[in-house]
């Protein structure tokens, strides 16, 4: 319920997406680039070949106001959505522009140019810090994008510039208002850096907040703890996912899944008219 193609920041295209689930023995796969739907039609396609289900989403890219970053996962949304593809484009910019003010920055200390991270990046692609990455990783300053992350990119390192993302509350909003079903991507993901204080939960539930992913390598064992207690507590969806990047993470496809129980219930709460595609068709 959580993969990323070469659209955004995966290595592999849609269709290999699609097809690496089939033979990883899935019955579904949800394709969930960042800030882009442009893949959805290719994975159709593919699904409607390996005869898979298909849940076409997106990960949402937030930011608090003090500077944590929130992905949400929308699922089913109308990806023709006026106001969502506004902030969609506004999010897209700022993230081209500061992809490349940091690459401005790290050329001074590293051989690595603009054009060499347009190189990491498909024509669709929503540009961002794994594409540096991946330039770093090939003039041989990192071994690979986590080493990269852990060092020269994290948040706070002399390289890092912060970019416009909207709030999370209005992510959810506007995720619903597309018909969408927003869940929290990876919420207590304490290796990832800081984690989002209880209250934006509550103010996230209250713009619309449909569950949470639970499941997820990142989230650490008092984290699941919480949420699956806050999902109870308020009758959120539950979910697992792998966060499947192809080789850009170490992060392989079931080794979280989600049940088609809960697939069919996201499905329910979606009033855009898009459903899952179930078997591809």
């Amino acid at each position: 319920m959580h993969t990323h193609s070469d659209l955004s920041d995966g290595t592999t295209s849609p269709t290999e997406v699609v097809a690496a689930a089939a033979r990883a023995g899935l019955d579904g796969v949800a394709l969930t680039d960042h800030d882009t739907t442009a893949g959805w039609d290719v994975a159709e396609e593919a699904a409607a070949q390996h005869q898979i289900a298909l849940v076409r989403g997106m990960e949402l890219s937030t930011v608090t106001h003090d500077g944590i970053a929130v992905h949400v996962l929308s699922y089913l949304h109308d990806p023709t959505n006026i106001d969502l593809l506004a902030e969609i484009a506004r999010s897209r910019n700022a993230r081209y522009t500061r992809a490349k003010r940091m690459t401005e920055l790290l050329s001074a200390d590293f051989p690595i140019t603009w054009d060499l991270v347009k190189k990491q990046t498909t024509v669709e692609s929503t540009i961002g810090r794994p594409h540096i990455a991946d330039a770093l990783v090939q003039v041989g300053a990192v071994q690979n994008r986590s080493a990269a992350f852990d060092s020269i990119l994290r948040g706070g390192s002399k390289y890092y510039v912060p970019h416009y993302a909207p709030d999370p509350v209005l992510g959810v909003e506007l995720i619903r208002a597309a018909g969408g079903v927003p869940i929290f991507a990876h919420p207590k993901a304490k290796v990832r850096g800081r984690t989002v204080s209880d209250q934006l939960f509550y103010d996230m539930l209250d713009a619309g907040l449909a569950g949470v992913e639970v499941y997820h390598r990142d989230n650490s064992g008092s984290g699941k703890a919480w949420l699956l207690d806050f999902a109870k507590q308020h009758d959120l969806l539950v979910t697992g996912s792998s966060d499947y990047h192809g080789d850009g993470k170490p992060n392989r496809l079931g080794e979280h899944v989600t049940s088609r129980e809960t697939v069919e219930a996201i499905e329910a709460e979606a009033t855009s008219g898009y459903t899952v595609l179930w078997n591809g068709r």
